[in-house]
């Protein structure tokens, strides 16, 4: 810790000599740090299994928690019986009357036809007798009535068992689908608060920490489990303003560590845009060189895991990238 301090002071009060960076080396002190990934649920929840510890290697895919689901299973099981009620009504609209109401129908109009002949022979009956003078013409008219009106019956049936074969009207149709539409959105939204209650880990990592026990009340969108992705490794470290023209994104970098039996490679990732440790106002000679720019770099992706968030290292500019290096 105390030698941590000693370099930050270092780098902070470039005023000394002592603290530059030596020009054979290049080195400037700096330190690991880590972009976690907090794992959480959008929904709210009692916390009923934690199924990853703290220090666990955990690979993308495995279940990392899970919170109790009792109110959201009911819902889906009421969602789903919406759904099949609008599936139903649809398809009765669809295919019209039951086979027995059509029967019924056929059935009378059998008779209708029935009596409609009935009443034409009548009438043809009555307009011979007329014309054999056995009868008044009156007779004709009351005869002619009565077929037409049979008729009429037997019309009326007939459109009604076309009406029963073909179903619901076009626009009573449009209204179920619609209305089960909405049923199948709010069964899609039910199981979809549902999956949320179990969550799996998004990459392969390792379990920083823990931050609830099983059987607390977790909030919507509190994280749950701490994650630290290897390639979320980064070095961090200062460079004098006097110095930041020699460093570029993509410059290769070393990184070296207590205890670590070789150099780390490192590609420079981030520079920042506004220096740190400032005088507040204009920048004078002697003030500029109190100027540090924050600098961070990625190390490479199997080297990674060897540096620890926190560790003291040592930065050392590796060769100047060529003419046209990205």
């Amino acid at each position: 810790m105390n030698r941590t301090l000693a370099l930050f002071a270092c780098c902070v009060a470039v005023s000394l000599p002592a603290c530059a960076p030596q020009q054979d080396g290049e080195a400037y002190p700096g330190y690991a740090e880590a972009e976690y990934v907090r794992l959480a649920a959008p929904v709210s929840g009692t916390l009923l299994q934690m199924l990853v510890h703290r220090g666990q290697r955990v690979e993308a895919g495995m279940p990392a928690f899970v919170l109790e689901s009792d109110s959201e299973r009911a819902a889906r099981e009421e969602a789903e019986a919406r759904v099949r009620q609008a599936q139903a009504q649809l398809e009765n609209l669809r295919k019209g009357r039951r086979p027995d109401e059509i029967a019924a129908l056929r059935a009378q109009l059998t008779q209708a036809q029935a009596a409609r002949d009935l009443a034409q022979a009548d009438l043809v009956r009555q307009r011979k007798l007329v014309a054999d003078d056995f009868v008044s013409p009156a007779g004709i008219d009351a005869a002619r009535t009565a077929a037409e009106r049979a008729q009429a019956q037997v019309d009326e049936l007939q459109a009604q068992l076309r009406v029963a074969r073909l179903g619901a009207r076009s626009d009573e149709i449009a209204a179920a689908e619609q209305q089960l539409q909405a049923a199948q959105a709010q069964l899609e939204q039910v199981r979809w608060v549902l999956a949320q209650k179990t969550r799996q880990v998004p990459v392969t990592a390792l379990v920083d920490d823990v931050l609830y026990r099983e059987g607390e009340f977790v909030p919507a969108g509190s994280p749950v489990v701490s994650l630290l992705p290897p390639a979320n490794i980064k070095a961090r470290f200062f460079v004098p303003e006097a110095e930041l023209g020699r460093i570029e994104i993509g410059q290769p970098v070393a990184l070296h560590c207590d205890g670590c039996a070789n150099p780390i490679g490192a590609r420079i990732s981030f520079i920042a845009n506004a220096p740190e440790f400032t005088s507040p106002l204009i920048y004078s000679r002697e003030s500029r060189a109190a100027l540090v720019f924050m600098v961070e770099a990625r190390p490479q992706p199997e080297q990674a895991p060897a540096l620890h968030p926190g560790q003291p290292l040592e930065v050392r500019l590796e060769k100047e990238p060529e003419h046209g290096r990205r």
